[in-house]
């Protein structure tokens, strides 16, 4: 074949813009088939994508039109905040049969955000024993073994053979295919974990060997196990997947290896983004009103908390306006005293997160963190304090300066250690609230000394 008619039979490929328009078309004309075919062949996160650049009304009407398989990949893909808003807009029905599509986690996860009138309406038009797992699913909090668990394990009872095993993954393998990753669990009669067995051992044993044979201790978690207690567990251990037991040692599900790691990112970030005022996990996607009012929140309690610290300087004012140097080195006081500030916020709230200290541990937490403290302040100190000597050829000003950065460190530390053990006794959000509490008192310090060590030494400043 000829170049020519090689270019003549081969499709250019598909700009973003141009497939936008397109999916865009066979929303309008409501040609399932068609937005089926541009939304299938793509990867999960560039469908969703395309699917969020779509008003919520078009979205609405793509997740009525694909097949549901096509329909659940989407919400699978999606953050979950963002899936609850696309089930929660669908009918009950459509809603059900989605969710009917995707694992029980995830089931639950989203359920579990849903208000409790949408809650129902859809687990009334599912499956009366999946919408039951997913109703216990449902109350387990987010952070345990029993919120991260699926309900759906790859089990096998203690009188079974493994030849009879063998022959069921056989004849049932796509039924099997949800349990990737699993080792199968061998329970007694009353649905107690007993053992596990690898695929191997059951491929090289004989096929007459009953599966307690060949089995192993099983290692299980209760589902009120914290995530910072599972974090050991697959620390310590090569497991893709951990069962779990309720208070009577019963198997209720599993705890994927994946699903562990997901939820350990997802506080990640969630600490991150409320570090730097992001209230929830906002997308672009969502409603313009709501995520202006979410920053706002944020917002207009730091302009209050950057007024108190502006006061500061306006007491000042004579004294800045005698030494204009000192405004030079006003924002390296405070930023890096904030700046040790937050590696202690960032210390703390590591320390909570795995357990290892508790509000009640505030004065040992505030012993070592003046620890460090000083330590760090008379380096940074002398550090700056020498460079404004250099700079401005005053000693006096290099005192100035040093001994209130030195000064504002060891508040600082003592702040970012501190603080977030107390909010967290007070049953506020220490990630949420110990950045702006950290900043403006820093501020609001930093400017204090500065200016205070200042006029105390006004002449030898101006000589």
């Amino acid at each position: 074949m000829s170049d020519d008619a090689m270019n003549e039979t081969q499709t250019p490929p598909m700009e973003s813009g141009d497939l936008s328009q397109r999916i865009k078309d066979a929303v309008g004309a409501g040609d399932a088939e068609r937005l089926a075919g541009l939304l299938d062949p793509l990867p999960s996160s560039e469908a969703l994508r395309e699917l969020l650049m779509l008003v919520p009304d078009e979205r609405d009407r793509v997740l009525e039109l694909v097949p549901v398989e096509l329909a659940a990949e989407l919400v699978e893909e999606a953050p979950n905040e963002m899936a609850v808003e696309l089930v929660e807009r669908l009918e009950p029905e459509r809603a059900a049969e989605i969710l009917e599509e995707l694992v029980s986690d995830i089931q639950a996860d989203v359920i579990g955000e849903l208000d409790e009138e949408d809650a129902e309406a859809i687990l009334s038009e599912m499956d009366e024993q999946e919408a039951a797992d997913v109703r216990r699913l449902s109350t387990y909090a987010d952070d345990t073994a029993g919120g991260l668990m699926m309900s759906e394990v790859f089990r096998f009872t203690d009188t079974q053979t493994v030849g009879k095993v063998l022959r069921e993954l056989a004849a049932e393998d796509e039924d099997f295919e949800q349990y990737r990753g699993q080792h199968p669990c061998i329970v007694d009669q009353n649905n107690r974990p007993v053992g596990v067995v690898s695929l191997r051992g059951l491929l090289t044993a004989k096929r007459s060997e009953l599966l307690t044979s060949i089995m192993v201790p099983p290692l299980t978690v209760p589902v009120d196990m914290p995530l910072e207690q599972l974090e050991d567990i697959f620390d310590e251990n090569p497991f893709l997947s951990v069962p779990v037991v309720d208070a009577d040692g019963v198997l209720v599900g599993v705890v994927m290896r994946s699903a562990f790691t997901d939820a350990l990112l997802e506080r990640s970030e969630s600490e991150s983004l409320k570090r730097q005022g992001v209230v929830g996990d906002e997308l672009r996607s969502m409603p313009l009103w709501l995520r202006s009012r979410r920053r706002l929140a944020w917002l207009a309690a730091n302009i209050v908390l950057n007024i108190i610290a502006a006061s500061v300087i306006s007491a000042y004012e004579e004294t800045l306006a005698a030494v204009i140097a000192l405004a030079i080195f006003l924002p390296m006081v405070s930023d890096m005293s904030g700046c040790s500030g937050n590696q202690a916020v960032g210390v703390t709230m590591r320390e909570l997160s795995l357990g290892l200290v508790r509000p009640i541990d505030a004065f040992r937490v505030w012993v070592k963190e003046v620890s460090v403290g000083v330590i760090n302040g008379i380096a940074l100190g002398i550090l700056i304090g020498l460079v404004a000597w250099l700079w401005k050829g005053n000693p006096a000003l290099g005192i100035v300066i040093g001994l209130a950065l030195a000064l504002n460190t060891v508040l600082a530390v003592s702040i970012g250690g501190v603080v977030p053990l107390m909010l967290k006794r007070m049953g506020q959000d220490p990630a949420a609230a110990s950045g702006p509490l950290l900043t403006t008192i820093t501020d609001m310090a930093g400017f204090f000394f500065v200016l205070s060590l200042a006029t105390l030494m006004m002449p030898w400043l101006i000589s």
